[in-house]
This record gives C-alpha cells, structure tokens and sequence, in this order.
C-alpha cells in the first residue's frame, strides 16, 4: 500500500468542487495518470480512501502516486477537451493508450500471364499492379477473399505453369472454390476471362459485377456457348449469395458506429463495427488493461475517436456513462455536425450490440485458448454457483472400486471450458481397506494437497491452485472434502454433481443445498459431459488394475512363470483358455518356454486329473 496515502487524501479534501483535470506523478515527477472530473474534490478523494472497491488497475495506479497537480476549468466539457489533450500529449503509463496502425491497404494483381489476387498493407516496386490506397484493411481482405472463391483463383503458393501437373490438386478444388490451374487442364483465356471478372467485381462492387456477368452470360448463350454460360451464371448466383451475406439485418443503418466490450481476468475488449451506406465496412479489436466497463467505456470513446479522424453522427454502446453530453458535444465539434450517442434497449439496433459484444468475448476468449462458446458456459457456471471468479480451471474427481476392492479415483482437469488431459492424475486409495467413498475422496484430496504446499511455486500440475473443485457425489463426499480443504487452509469454492436415475447431471449441491441444472441449458451439457470424463477416466484406472491382478493371479502365481514369459504365452495363445486347453507338446514349443516350466503350466490347469 501507498504510504503517503493519509497525505495524498488529506491533500485532495482540500480541492475546489469545481470541474478541471488532475495529474498524478509517480516519485520520479513522471506523469503516470490524467483525468478530469465535474468536481475535484469528490473524484480526487475517491483515489486515496478505502482500496477495497477499486479495480485492479486503479489500484496499481494509486500505489505509484507520489504527488498529483489539478487546474480548474470553466465546465466538464472544457476539462474533457483539456485532459483529451494532455493525455496526447503525455501518454500516461495508466490511461488507456490506442495505437494507430491503421495505415492503407491494397489489392495486388500479381505479375505474368497467371497473375493472382491478394491483399497487402504496403506497396512494394515489385512490378505487380496495385488497387488501391484502402482504409479499411478489414473490407480489402474479405473482399479479395471473396472474389478469389467466387472466380475460382488460386490462392497457393504454386507457380505456374512451372508447377503444372507436380503435385495433385488441394482441397480448394475439390470444394469448388479453386478451378486448379495446376492440373494443366485449364486454357489460359479462361484463366484470364475469370481474373478480369474478379478485377471487375473488386473495382465496380457486387452490383455492377452483376450487371457486367449477366451481359456476357446472354452474349454466350447467343452465340450457343452453352456450357461458359453455365459457368457464368453459376458465378452470377455466388456473387449475389455474398451479397446476401453482406447486408446487414438493420436495413436503417447509413454512417454508424457499434461499440461493445467483454472484461475478464483484469482485461477488456473493445469491439468496433463500422458502418456506411448500410454495410459493415470495418470492425476493429483493442484489449486493454481493466475491468471497470461503465469507466472504461468513456475513456475508450475518448481516445478512439482522437487517433479516427472520421466521426459518425450515430454511435450506438452498450453502457451508459456519466459524461455522455459531453463526448457528444466533444465528437460533435469534431465532426462538424451532431453526434448523438445511444444505448438501445431493444429492437434490431439492441442486437447488433449485443453481436458487437458477442464478438468482444470471442476475442478475448481466443487470447485464453478458448472459443465464445465455452468462454460463455464457463460465465454460466459462475452465475450459477455465485461464485466470484470465472472458472478457467477446473479439477473433477471420482472414485472406482468393486466392493471395497482395488479403490481407486480419477481427476480430470478442465482448462478455459476443455479439457487437458496432460493434467490428469490418477489415484490408488492407500490409507485402507474396503469400501468407503467419503474417506477415499478425503485421502484423494489431502493428498493431492499435499503436493500442493511442494510445488506450490511452479503454478503448473499440482503446484496450481483450481478455481473450481468439483466431485462425482453428493453432501457426503463434499462434506468430506470441505473438512480437508479447511485443514490444509485451502479457499476453492467446492461443489458435488449429483446425477438423476439417467445418469445424468441433475443438480449440483454445496453447503447451500442442490442447484438444480435445467436439461436445456448449455451448462447442463457442459456438466455431464465433465461428469461422464472423470467417471470414464476413473473407472479405466480401476478396470485396469483389475485386469493387471487377474493376470497376476492366473498365470504368474505358476512355479518359473513371471511376466515376461506370461506375457508372452498370452502373445502366443491368446487367451487364457487356450493355454489351459493346451497339451504339453504345445508347451513346451511355445516361445520362452523350458520342459520344466511347460510341465509346471500343464500341472496347474490339469491338476485335477493328475
């Protein structure tokens, strides 16, 4: 903690309450944070009282507070110009900082007479033709990969015709997305004929393309090409499917912006859909440090539009925030005319936010390892047993015996919502004999505790806390647990999976009581599936040892056999069966086999008629 944090405080309860900007330095006299605030006094003072409800970030922030500076303003509105100002000027280390790589994009025609389409950022004196400057290097990537698929161009590294007929066709051909030049069986007018009507479609748009193959379609017709006809008609048809697919389902939206975040684990994305002339023409992604998002949404607002000189007159978030009047008169004095910015509630403006958002997590997800879907039952999960982290990582156990014989258990581990079966661990139950599940989960858990405290350092394997305990049972194994997780001063949140005379997930119970698990919710699947693992996984492990003792019991407890001639009489006869229905000569042939030890054999499965 800061210790100047009384002097700071006593410091900033002394303040005007009047709007300004604040500047915090760090001991060095650098500038670590700008802010502005409608009254000093009451922002300031927030920084230095209790740290308990600060996010993380801001508490970062305050420990390296050595001194702050303040100057007054007329209004809110002149503050948020003043601190828009200063923060680009300064770039504090704790203010969100964006960077502006936007640059151009340009669509390349590369050179000879097999020339290829591709996107790229720079412009290069390589003798290739460029289209272009672009500014949305989003719009250029998916349409030259449209085109490419709709034309039938390839997109391989072949170069041809040097690479004619070396190496079979790829995948793209056999999906109908490449006309495979590499087989040598496609005439370069045709080749050609098709990279001019992509050129076309990427120059004129989707409807004059339409408009331009439709003419040669009837042209060839005429001229009885029946079949190059078909061929164009069928380019026709997939020009107008991905123009389908362009529109967007607000048939009202013209120049607009979507803005949207997703926070977890102390990070946020920041998702942007750009609109104009009613179709998404660019989409951006920032993450950022921090999870405070009705803050957050504010600051982001700020410096995306300070690096974007293009402001829309309708910007749509998913948050409200204090200042809203004042970025909109700040974005509109930027535009030159009114910005409004709105948080839709409902309707089709409410469910592109909501697809903005959607998008923001599947970002963020992705940096984890992990898609939307799973990030989204994982969320699920945490509602449901109230629990106050998300739960990345999961550890399931389950025990497996037949009667008190060979008790065994099984831990599974779920990361990021799949699993990592390089976690899995596998248990024999040492500390008694016969059948009791609740001391078998209890010596499994004080166990793997143990080892814990060992390699608590390595944060890997057992040295790795869990966010998420979860056991195949009911009260008894959870109360079981609890008592070790106490203990060994353990604070994971505990909960057993209790399954319906389906074997299925039911509910899920903890010291509160069962939860029931609705069968149409996606948790309910993630459970079940997590609950038939560990109990797969356990269950191998116990059968395992069974057939391991079987074998033991059998063939090893003969005098001269040990397993490696066992095993080899079983590679030989297959079964067990067959080596007792065996007659001596047969035996004594087998490989690894003596007269003694074939006579020993023999003796022990015909003992009876001896």
């Amino acid at each position: 903690m800061n210790p100047k944090l009384t002097e700071l405080r006593k410091k900033a309860m002394a303040l005007p309450l009047l709007p300004g900007v604040y500047i915090m330095h760090d001991k060095s006299g650098k500038i670590i944070y700008i802010g502005k605030a409608k009254a000093l006094k009451n922002r300031v003072s927030q920084y230095f009282g209790s740290q308990n409800n600060h996010a993380e970030k801001v508490r970062r922030m305050v420990d390296n507070v050595d001194d702050f500076e303040y100057i007054i303003t007329d209004s809110e509105f002149e503050a948020l110009i003043l601190e828009c100002s200063l923060i680009k000027q300064h770039t504090p280390k704790y203010n969100i900082l964006l960077k502006d790589d936007k640059g151009y994009s340009y669509i390349k025609i590369s050179q000879g007479d097999w020339k290829k389409l591709s996107y790229t950022l720079q412009k290069q004196d390589d003798g290739a033709e460029y289209i272009g400057p672009y500014k949305s290097s989003y719009y250029v990537k998916s349409a030259v990969e449209e085109a490419n698929k709709i034309f039938m161009l390839p997109t391989c590294s072949r170069k041809f015709p040097q690479d004619f007929r070396k190496a079979r066709p790829c995948l793209n051909y056999h999906i109908k997305q490449c006309m495979a030049p590499c087989t040598g069986r496609v005439k370069l007018d045709d080749y050609k004929e098709s990279l001019n009507q992509a050129i076309d479609f990427l120059k004129g748009g989707s409807s004059n393309s339409i408009k331009t193959l439709t003419a040669q379609m009837e042209q060839a017709a005429e001229n009885l090409e029946f079949e190059r006809a078909a061929k164009i008609r069928d380019k026709i048809n997939s020009v107008k499917k991905m123009s389908d697919k362009q529109k967007v389902i607000l048939s009202k939206i013209l120049d607009q912006d979507i803005i949207a975040g997703f926070s977890d684990d102390g990070k946020t994305c920041f998702q942007v859909f750009r609109f104009e002339g009613g179709r998404l023409f660019d989409r951006e992604s920032f993450v950022v440090d921090g999870v405070d998002l009705a803050s957050e949404i504010e600051e982001f607002l700020l410096r995306y539009y300070t690096i974007r000189n293009d402001v829309p007159k309708s910007i749509a978030i998913d948050r409200e925030f204090d200042s809203i009047e004042s970025v909109e008169q700040w974005l509109s004095q930027k535009r030159g005319n009114k910005v409004s910015i709105s948080v839709p509630q409902r309707g089709e403006q409410a469910q592109l936010v909501a697809m903005c958002r959607s998008n923001a997590a599947e970002a963020l997800a992705q940096r984890k390892g992990a898609t939307v879907r799973e990030f989204g039952v994982l969320e699920e999960l945490r509602e449901t047993l109230g629990l106050d982290t998300l739960p990345k990582y999961i550890e399931s156990y389950d025990i497996s015996n037949l009667a008190g014989t060979e008790n065994v258990a099984g831990m599974i581990v779920y990361k990021n919502g799949k699993p990592l079966k390089s976690a899995y661990r596998k248990f024999k139950i040492k500390g008694f004999d016969g059948q009791d599940d609740y001391a078998s989960m209890a010596e499994v858990l004080t166990r793997r505790f143990d080892e814990y405290y060992k390699a608590e350092d390595s944060e890997e394997g057992f040295g790795k806390l869990p966010d998420l305990i979860l056991l195949d049972g009911g009260k008894g194994q959870v109360a079981a647990v609890k008592q070790v997780l106490q203990n060994k001063n353990i604070n994971v949140p505990l909960f057993g999976m209790v399954k319906d005379d389906k074997h299925r997930t039911r509910a899920v119970t903890g010291e509160g009581g069962e939860i029931a698990i609705s069968s149409k919710r996606a948790l309910f699947t993630f459970l079940s599936k997590m609950q038939d693992e560990v109990h797969r996984f356990a269950i191998g492990y116990h059968h395992s040892r069974r057939s391991k003792n079987t074998f033991k019991s059998s063939l090893t407890n003969i005098e001269g056999v040990g397993e490696v001639r066992a095993r080899a009489l079983l590679k030989y006869f297959r079964t067990i069966e067959n080596i007792s229905n065996a007659d001596l000569h047969e035996l004594e042939n087998a490989p690894k086999m003596t007269k003694d030890t074939a006579l020993s054999v023999y003796k022990y499965f015909h003992s009876d008629g001896q």
